[in-house]
């Protein structure tokens, strides 16, 4: 049975998917996850215990582990994991993108130099080191600019700002996010720098696929219906099809340069995108699929016309097998990604039966576990949970999801530390 190696975080929740994919498939997953070799498989899954901070010894392990079990093929599941398996790929001479272009894929900074000095749209940009006085970079700015860290993801840290002293509160907010436990366990050098960018106004979508010897092919377009203006940018609904008309051409056209841009040649690909009357801005594009359960709200017909998951895609596609016959499935689907109320402990869900009556909801999965820390952005990282619906329209899948969001209710006590 050919194996797959899937590397991904220990949180991660698209593993059990990928699992569940690699069965349909007839193929074997490998996880290698972030976590510590000393403990003798603490979650009982036989995955191969790496760490993102160090990555020639996370190679390492994975390269002894393939001596005895070969692989046929690699696919991560978020940004750092993206970086270990295109090492990996090269080590053992499997599919993959260059390193070096995942690493500018997973960084802010290198993104935006690679796409300026690519001609591509691009917003003003520059960057300080955290803790320095705003000042020194105030003669370039101009308002308004967003703040970002330069590797977190689904928009941690990332702050809108429209007069000088609101960068000058951002950045310090920015310093203390990066000083959490959480963030300070991942030993990223790239966490004492910001970056200050352009505001681009306008309509956001993503875009998922694969990169197949340097060609982009598109799987499907999200559109975004709730506007992402700031101050923070928590992102609620992904549907597809997009609700009003966007440019495909165009849209592919672009994310197709930035992926020849950066140097992607195969693997998946998770783009977001600022559609302005006068262009298109690509924000970034992610050598990996899209987080958390998100991928549930897409299916595809294949050649037998039988209905897949992306997971099964990936795998098909991680080993060689052409995907060019799978379509995204008829319809409308989208999913809500819960958004945090208030700060505290979690404690449970009310109204989960009242909201699964809602038509054309699909399925209801809260992610978060009794007594964990819930925590709103722009220093959370992690949502309540996920909403998915299926319509004939986009725009009844996204009245179906804000119906269910509305009949849920979150017990959430007051904490006294929200570190």
């Amino acid at each position: 049975m050919p194996r797959v190696l899937l590397v991904a975080a220990t949180t991660g929740y698209q593993i059990r998917s990928f699992h569940d994919a690699a069965r349909r498939c007839g193929l074997e997953v490998v996880v290698a996850s972030d976590r510590c070799h000393v403990l003798n498989d603490p979650w009982c899954d036989g995955a191969i215990p790496v760490q993102f901070h160090d990555e020639d010894g996370a190679v390492r392990a994975i390269v002894r582990v393939a001596a005895d079990r070969p692989l046929s093929g690699v696919v991560a599941v978020g940004d750092r994991p993206a970086l270990i398996a295109a090492l990996a790929a090269r080590a053992l001479g499997l599919r993959g993108s260059p390193s070096n272009a995942v690493r500018i894929a997973g960084h802010k900074l290198m993104t935006r130099t690679r796409l300026h000095e690519a001609g591509l749209p691009s917003p003003w940009f520059t960057s300080v080191p955290i803790g320095r006085p705003v000042g020194e970079v105030v003669d370039r700015v101009t308002y308004p600019c967003v703040v970002k860290p330069l590797t977190l993801s689904a928009s941690r840290g990332v702050m809108r700002a429209d007069t000088f002293q609101a960068l000058d509160t951002a950045l310090e907010r920015l310093r203390q996010l990066l000083q959490l436990p959480d963030v300070r366990a991942m030993r990223d050098p790239t966490n004492d720098t910001a970056l200050i960018e352009e505001y681009v106004p306008g309509r956001e979508i993503s875009i998922e696929g694969v990169v197949t010897g340097g060609a982009l092919q598109v799987f499907a377009i999200f559109d975004k219906p709730d506007l992402l203006e700031g101050p923070f940018f928590e992102e609620t609904i992904y549907v597809t099809p997009p609700l009003s008309e966007v440019d495909e051409q165009r849209v592919t056209r672009h994310v197709a340069e930035a992926v020849d841009a950066f140097g992607l040649t195969d693997g998946p690909i998770h783009a977001e995108c600022r559609l302005t009357d006068r262009s298109v801005y690509v924000i970034e594009v992610a050598a990996r699929p899209i987080g958390g359960l998100c991928s549930k709200a897409l299916r595809f017909m294949g050649p037998t016309s039988d209905r897949v998951s992306l997971e099964e895609v990936l795998l098909r596609h991680a080993v060689g097998e052409p995907v060019t016959g799978y379509r995204r499935a008829p319809g409308a689907s989208g999913v809500l990604m819960i958004p945090i109320p208030e700060e505290g402990r979690f404690k449970r869900t009310a109204g989960m039966d009242e909201a699964r009556t809602v038509s054309g909801i699909e399925e209801i999965i809260i992610t978060m576990k009794p007594g964990q820390l819930v925590r709103k952005l722009p220093e959370g990282a992690a949502y309540l949970g996920f909403i998915f619906a299926r319509a004939a329209r986009a725009a009844d899948a996204v009245v179906a999801l804000r119906e269910a969001n509305r009949r849920l209710r979150f017990e959430i006590t007051p904490s006294l530390s929200v570190v």
